[in-house]
């Protein structure tokens, strides 16, 4: 497996024309978790989406020391958009680099590769699975693990998996956070990028990303997409399944009603959730168990978030809360992964 990523830092993070904050989920990631590495967003004609970070130029982004532009949109089908190519020949051109996770190759663009060779830039993309996957064996492996699973996809299984690591540490334990995609793999330096493994080695992948360690450390495992999901439950399945988890924390998004980018499909519900993960996990961890909820409430208020949160947690009987908001409730989650 990849164990490191060796990546031109710091990043301009560019979001192309997008307009769906959902899929610029990269950008928001590494806005959020890696900060400092991040000088500033770059933007063409049509975005309505922002991170809040200084807009710039390539060439502005360069002069305040830049040395890569990221390409910090997930979009569905992880395409690289023609609209995209002038503004990214225009970032070599200014002296950086081209980092992507999308599922389209960089040197397969035939203007970006030809200006990359002509202005000597690199083009790195970090969603290149490992050679060597093994075919999963189900085979029960030693330390611990907690999977975050989700409703739907772009809704909080990263920042979840990344705070539940966080809030480990702060109690001493020993834990690692594992990436399966290519926003957690920018954060990490490292991991499986799941949804570019062939279908049969992907539960493969799973059991390869979170190996045998000590009885006392915990892996935890950013979830990919949604049990219940039309394009994406198989990476779902094949994650649930290689992962093993003894924990799982299921993710969700208070208001979303529809399925993102398939607006044909409602939204499972939480208990649906839990309960179709806690059926199918078992299936390799017999011992499987949901510790509670996580829920993204970043689209309400304080005091709205925290209704939300404490009449979730009464009806479901679980521990809920935001990572990101923290508190009392958070607390109680992380009591209750460990217990």
């Amino acid at each position: 497996m990849k164990s490191e990523v060796a990546l031109p830092q710091p990043y301009l993070l560019f979001l192309g024309d997008t307009t769906e904050p959902g899929y610029a989920k990269t950008a928001f990631g590494l806005r959020d978790w890696a900060g400092e590495r991040c000088v500033g967003e770059y933007v063409i004609d049509g975005a309505t989406v922002s991170t809040g970070l200084a807009p710039l130029t390539p060439e502005e982004a360069a002069a305040r020391g830049a040395k890569a532009l990221v390409i910090g949109v997930a979009n569905s089908g992880g395409f690289i958009p023609p609209t995209w190519w002038p503004a990214l020949v225009r970032a070599m051109d200014a002296g950086l680099d081209i980092v992507s996770g999308m599922h389209a190759r960089l040197r397969e663009i035939d203007v970006l590769r030809d200006a990359a060779q002509r202005l000597g830039r690199r083009l790195i993309d970090v969603r290149e699975p490992p050679s060597n996957i093994p075919i999963a064996t189900g085979k029960r492996r030693s330390g611990k693990r907690l999977l975050t699973l989700g409703t739907d996809c772009a809704l909080g299984k990263k920042y979840t998996a990344l705070a539940l690591t966080r809030a480990f540490h702060s109690r001493g334990v020993d834990a690692t956070f594992r990436a399966t995609g290519q926003t957690g793999i920018l954060i990490a330096g490292g991991g499986i990028p799941m949804d570019a493994v062939v279908a049969d080695f992907a539960a493969g992948a799973a059991e390869m990303l979170s190996p045998d360690a000590a009885q006392d450390h915990w892996d935890v495992i950013e979830g990919q997409g949604s049990l219940f999901h039309p394009a994406y439950a198989g990476v779902s399945l094949a994650l649930l399944h290689g992962s093993q988890p003894d924990v799982i924390v299921v993710c969700h998004e208070p208001g979303r009603e529809r399925v993102l980018g398939h607006p044909g499909y409602a939204l499972p519900s939480i208990q649906d959730t839990i309960d179709l993960a806690l059926r199918l996990g078992s299936r390799t961890n017999p011992d499987i168990r949901c510790a509670g909820v996580s829920l993204n409430t970043a689209r309400l208020d304080d005091a709205a978030a925290q209704r939300v949160i404490a009449h979730e947690s009464q009806r479901l009987g679980l521990p809920v809360a935001d990572p990101v908001r923290g508190g009392e409730t958070f607390d109680a989650l992380v009591d209750a992964c460990l217990s």
